[in-house]
């Protein structure tokens, strides 16, 4: 019997202006590990085979440095490139022009997420999950997506409850899941500037509006399952979105607005699936002590080994 084979992709092309550096080679673990090698270490054992990093061409030389060489002795690693050039075809004809003419935008900066997975299209193989490099998410995560494409079934996000994905030092910007009935994911409403408050969370509107949330809100934290079906969807959404902003330095393709659209069009189903785990990033350079903590404590639950690859 054929073992199923999933990719794992992993967004790493993000410098982390909030952070201050390039928050992906900050180790968290005892001897050094990174957030990503843990993220690889449960991908693994959840049944994904292959890897799909995605970085910009300015950072590979650091990023195979201080990263790639750790993963590569663990399983088969595919660099890809997310590049603001890296739209081809997608942009002939969304502009009327003829194909192969290079692209002329006012920008260096990639169209953000859901970019960043189109740019993996060529690599990926089968079914695969779509994480971010600096943020953890707990093996449960992994293993419920592993399940669901062993099942048969499509697109899926992982989504986690907002209280445990909170920084104790500064606001965040979450995406609260809406579901139906079925406990489908029906939308994704983006709410900036989410700060603690007692054992929830507040945010602010810029009317000065104060909207208070329980906790236990399901919110998306980037944790996506898809079959490669997504790619020729996401080409049609880009390049729509391309006819209107091509132009704007600002403007950003972001993948759970361009899922929510498929959902809106019901051209897509995606199923809720929730974890188990604790999730904990770094979304501020004071959250890397936190995470060490975090990692120490989940090392002497017995839920990982130390060295986390062995001796």
């Amino acid at each position: 019997m054929v073992k199923p084979s999933y990719d794992l992709v992993i967004l790493a092309a993000g410098m982390g202006s909030r952070f201050g550096g390039l928050k992906q080679v900050q180790p968290v673990g005892p001897h050094g590990e990174l957030i990503i090698e843990y993220s690889v270490h449960d991908a693994l054992r959840a049944g994904f085979n292959r890897l799909v990093l995605v970085i910009r061409k300015d950072i590979e030389q650091e990023f195979r440095a201080t990263i790639g060489r750790r993963l590569e002795a663990r399983l088969e690693v595919e660099y890809v490139f997310q590049e603001v050039e890296d739209v081809g075809a997608l942009l002939d004809g969304a502009r009327g022009r003829p194909p192969g003419t290079p692209l002329q935008v006012s920008r260096t900066k990639p169209w953000g997420t859901g970019h960043a997975v189109l740019a993996a299209r060529a690599a990926v193989r089968g079914p695969f999950a779509v994480i971010n490099a600096d943020d953890f998410y707990g093996a449960s995560g992994y293993a419920a997506l592993a399940a669901h494409f062993a099942a048969g079934r499509g697109y899926a996000l992982v989504g986690y409850p907002l209280r445990q994905t909170l920084s104790e030092f500064g606001t965040v910007s979450r995406g609260l899941c809406a579901t139906d009935a079925a406990g489908r994911l029906q939308g994704i409403t983006e709410v900036t500037k989410i700060a603690k408050h007692g054992t929830g969370a507040k945010y602010t509107e810029a009317d000065g509006l104060v909207h208070l949330l329980g906790g236990e809100e399901i919110v998306s934290m980037n944790f996506w399952g898809f079959t490669p079906a997504v790619f020729p969807q996401l080409e049609k959404l880009f390049a729509d979105f391309l006819k209107q902003s091509a132009g704007d330095p600002k403007a950003e393709f972001y993948l759970p607005t361009a899922i929510s659209a498929l959902n809106e069009r019901k051209e897509a189903e995606v199923a809720l699936l929730q974890s188990r785990d604790a999730w904990f990033g770094l979304t501020y350079r004071e959250d890397l002590a936190a995470s060490q903590t975090a990692i120490q404590s989940l090392i002497a639950a017995g839920k990982y080994p130390a060295p986390l690859w062995g001796g």
